[in-house]
């Protein structure tokens, strides 16, 4: 447990690294504590002995912790969410540390059940392992060795490398440099992010065109017709792009994962990240976004989607 002696930052809370979490509820609200408390547990805070709670000081935290308060006052409590520059006279990396450990029993229950499969491999296996990876990783806020042995459990019971280095292809061919790609209308999940792709460690001044019949002069992409670089086998696009062009890392390799999930929803990988974003491009669709619209939207969530793997 830990004590806590709160200094209240409004204004400057970038100066205070955390936040702590107050509340009461009235003796008669037992179902309403266990719910405030599941909630609590789900966001990874720490208990205090105050009887407070802290987090990491960021705008999601930030929401995280008004929105309990909200539901404890619905719940005819109080609460309040303040920042804080210190936590008793503890350093912050004694703090961290905390955290850390806090996430070590959840990592090795991860890393045993991946031991004991007697399925090494099997995608029941890997999509329900990287599930539970993913929940605790959204509350483990400062990472640690458990976390990347679980990781790599996870990823060798998949049958893939769990690590890597990002890099760019070794010897992009010059036909596809400074060239017009070409795809179909209306672009997705997949388009999108074989575009991002394309920009990004292929072609850096690739244009974009739209067409339902491929143009001699383009490089045609995720098209029905035969040629180009589409969907091979049950790869996506993007993965297609990937091999095709030797692209390597972690972070590219986990995208890969998410976009095919999203674009063939056959939940080969247990990756739920980027399904939210397929289905805003469809919302944008449904409202008659132009193509060149979507792909440049379209892109730039698939460049945070990129940015927030670890």
């Amino acid at each position: 447990m830990l004590y806590v002696y709160i200094t209240i930052v409004r204004e400057r809370t970038e100066e205070s690294p955390w936040l702590v979490f107050l509340f009461t509820l009235p003796r008669a609200q037992a179902s309403g504590r266990v719910d405030v408390w599941r909630r609590l547990k789900r966001t990874g805070a720490l208990s205090l002995e105050s009887g407070g709670y802290l987090l990491p000081n960021s705008q999601e935290n930030r929401e995280r912790f008004e929105w309990l308060a909200e539901s404890v006052r619905q719940y005819k409590g109080t609460a309040q969410v303040l920042a804080v520059q210190s936590v008793g006279d503890m350093a912050v990396d004694e703090i961290r540390k905390r955290f850390v450990e806090a996430r070590i029993p959840e990592y090795a229950a991860i890393v045993e059940e991946a031991k004991r499969s007697k399925r090494a491999g099997s995608q029941a296996d890997v999509v329900r392992l990287r599930k539970r990876l993913q929940e605790v990783q959204a509350i483990d806020y400062f990472g640690g060795k458990m976390r990347e042995r679980a990781e790599v459990a996870v990823e060798k019971l998949a049958g893939v490398p769990a690590t890597g280095t990002k890099k760019a292809p070794s010897a992009v061919k010059r036909e596809f440099i400074n060239r017009v790609w070409q795809t179909r209308p209306r672009p997705g999940i997949d388009r999108s992010a074989s575009a991002w792709l394309i920009v990004n460690f292929i072609d850096a001044k690739a244009k974009f065109k739209f067409g339902k019949e491929p143009m001699a002069t383009t490089v045609t992409f995720d098209m029905y017709q035969p040629g180009g670089f589409g969907h091979r086998g049950d790869e996506c696009t993007f993965e297609t792009l990937l091999r095709e062009f030797k692209l390597q890392g972690k972070a590219l390799r986990v995208l890969g994962e998410m976009i095919h999930d999203a674009d063939l929803k056959d939940e080969k990988y247990g990756r739920l990240e980027a399904v939210a974003v397929d289905k805003i491009l469809k919302g944008w669709m449904s409202k008659g976004m132009g193509d060149d619209e979507l792909l440049s939207k379209g892109m730039e969530l698939i460049d945070g989607l990129y940015r927030s793997i670890g």
